[in-house]
């Protein structure tokens, strides 16, 4: 159920206990652990313990406490304890300028080597960064180009350094004090990021979590940062325990990619993923990538698209659930009739409905679809992406006839929908409050931002 990504594993207060620990672990539904070393020694152990448990993966790296004496011929030895399969990552590396352990220009001179050989044997980067956030910054924004992936652990930076992080299409991860009474900074980063971009770790023996404060950390542990993480995104656990463990295979390539779901639940709703085409080409869309969502994959052929009788089989009690949404990585109203027969099983069993479109549906069926959401579409989301007309034409790969298009499409669906909301997608250089005048003022609908990273 879950993966702690960073156990410290090889430490001595492991040493009499460990099988103990593990099986505690297993117990919690730990699936899998990554343990990453601090120098060249605990790297050798680490190959060890790779070698020893199945469901146990490691990082070999030199750790910036431990750079004090650092020479490049350390990469050697570093890239021959790399060439394993179940050494996933080269870590834990970083920065540290909390403590005074080996001199900065020390830290950063093993930093860049280290980065440059994981890139060198495409494997991505475990790292440690404590206030040394303006180094750091600097050193992955000149990687950014390249094939670098990286985890930034036990994240204490800032929320605008978190957000540039993933922007680059890199992941970050908490561990226990994400559920300390004052890290509220923490838990706020952790809402503001994309669920997409979280790991979970233990760091043990270390950042032991509440309600085991006080004492040794493990990795059975990592449950209460998943609820904690949970909480914050008001998900399931088990939304959190699916998405972080797809997040680990993304960057580690540990497990195995899901089968295409076409139907999905998130939370207390029914997500219907109806098709993967689409009439537009939104810069912000992952449609021709991996198409995954919240640990889903999502991704589909025009000759995989089930049938409505296929969807109507999946939902089975339409009422127990919040809501059901007609959505995907493309645009449901191309395959209209299908909707139209889910959405009628589902109102008739007393369930309630979600059509999520780009708002191109009358213009993509040659005909006002908008007279048939009455009494089958309980919610209309059109995305309005933009409130500039030119902005929202480049960003949708269209011309500027699909944004008046929209805005009819979003009127007319006012008339026969119970409910309209529009959204945006954060964006950079989107300016939301004309976003929120366009949907508010002149549309009447409810107007919400959707957080992109």
């Amino acid at each position: 159920m879950f993966i702690d990504t960073h156990a410290h594993l090889f430490y001595p207060n492991f040493e009499n206990d460990l099988d103990d620990v593990i099986k505690n672990s297993v117990e919690a539904g730990v699936d899998k652990i990554i343990v990453p070393a601090t120098d060249i020694p605990t790297s050798e152990k680490v190959l060890e313990l790779v070698k020893k448990y199945d469901f146990i993966y490691g990082a070999v790296g030199v750790h910036p406490h431990d750079t004090k004496d650092w020479s490049n011929e350390l990469i050697e030895k570093i890239e021959q304890l790399a060439d394993h399969d179940k050494i996933v990552a080269i870590g834990e590396i970083g920065l540290d300028y909390h403590y005074d352990f080996s001199p900065k220009d020390k830290q950063i001179e093993a930093f860049k080597a280290q980065i440059e050989l994981a890139i060198k044997i495409n494997k991505p980067v475990i790292i440690h960064n404590r206030e040394s956030d303006e180094d750091m910054m600097k050193i992955i924004r000149s990687y950014a180009d390249t094939n670098l992936r990286a985890q930034f652990h036990c994240f204490n930076g800032s929320l605008d350094n978190a957000k540039e992080i993933v922007k680059m299409n890199h992941f970050i991860s908490f561990t226990g004090n994400i559920t300390f009474k004052n890290a509220d900074s923490v838990r706020n980063i952790a809402s503001n990021i994309s669920v997409e971009h979280i790991m979970l770790e233990t760091d043990s023996p270390f950042m032991t979590p509440e309600p085991h404060r006080g004492k040794r950390n493990e990795p059975a542990y990592v449950k209460y940062v998943a609820e904690k993480i949970a909480e914050v995104h008001r998900l399931k656990v088990e939304d959190i325990a699916r998405v972080t463990s797809f997040n680990v295979f993304r960057m580690f390539g540990i497990g195995n990619k899901p089968e295409t779901s076409f139907t999905y639940v998130i939370g207390d709703n029914l997500y219907l993923n109806i098709t993967n085409r689409c009439n537009a080409h939104c810069t912000f869309c992952d449609r021709n990538g991996e198409a995954e969502v919240s640990g889903y994959n999502l991704k589909m052929s025009k000759n995989e698209e089930p049938d409505a009788e296929y969807y109507i089989k999946e939902i089975g009690d339409p009422a127990k659930y919040n809501e059901i949404i007609f959505c995907g990585y493309g645009e449901p109203t191309i395959r209209w009739q299908t909707v139209k027969e889910v959405a009628r099983h589902i109102k008739e069993a007393g369930g309630k409905t979600r059509l999520n479109t780009n708002g191109h549906g009358s213009l993509i069926n040659k005909k006002d679809i908008t007279p048939e959401f009455k009494g089958l579409i309980d919610t209309v989301s059109i995305s309005l992406n933009s409130g500039d007309p030119r902005q929202y034409a480049e960003m949708m790969g269209l011309d500027t006839n699909h944004f008046n298009e929209m805005i009819m499409f979003a009127k007319n669906a006012r008339k026969f929908a119970g409910h309209v909301v529009m959204t945006i997608v954060s964006v950079d250089n989107v300016d939301v409050e004309r976003a929120r005048k366009v949907a508010e003022e002149k549309i009447g609908a409810e107007f919400r931002i959707r957080h992109f990273f």
